[in-house]
């Protein structure tokens, strides 16, 4: 909890906007199976090795935007499946190396994810995560869907020295 002070702005105030995502994200990346324990490892590996191939990624969306998805949390077993890749209009073509994803099209719940420093990245979008997977989402109208857990999208927020920002959506529907 300390450490969330010092580098995430408040979550637990924030109530998340809901939204229907009304087309899919088509994303071309790289993805890592990983669990609780290692996800603070793996994801910076999985970022290292994606940051030497993106470049050869086709048919980039523009404006920017990048997506870094949760899929398939076993709750038991800790395990899930995270995948990154930036923002394409087609995936008919992906460089050898590569995978394509598809974000699918539903209702999201979407936080706002403020680190109060670039360094806070990692306990900001944990500190987001916990609130509304055993806050919010226990207390609202709104259940998990399955479809994948949760994607966070980055943009042009996500870049800026001052204030930097980025979205949490986690696919839910209606108890």
């Amino acid at each position: 909890m300390i450490l969330e002070k010092i580098f995430a702005h408040d979550i637990t105030t924030t109530t998340p906007r809901i939204v229907d995502l009304e087309e899919p994200i088509q994303i071309i990346g790289m993805g890592v199976d990983t669990n609780l324990k290692a996800v603070y490892r793996d994801i910076p590996a999985l970022g290292q090795q994606f940051a030497k191939q993106k470049s050869q990624i086709p048919n980039k969306k523009s404006p920017w935007g990048f997506a870094a998805v949760s899929k398939g949390f076993n709750e038991a077993a800790g395990t899930f499946t995270y995948f990154m890749g930036d923002r394409v209009t087609t995936t008919e073509q992906v460089p050898e190396g590569l995978k394509a994803f598809e974000i699918p099209v539903g209702k999201y719940a979407v936080l706002p994810i403020r680190p109060k420093n670039r360094f806070g990245w990692p306990i900001a979008i944990a500190s987001a995560k916990r609130h509304i997977y055993t806050t919010w989402l226990p207390n609202s109208n709104y259940e998990h869907t399955g479809a994948i857990d949760d994607f966070e999208y980055h943009d042009e927020r996500s870049t800026r020295k001052n204030n930097p920002e980025i979205d949490l959506y986690v696919a839910i529907k209606e108890k």
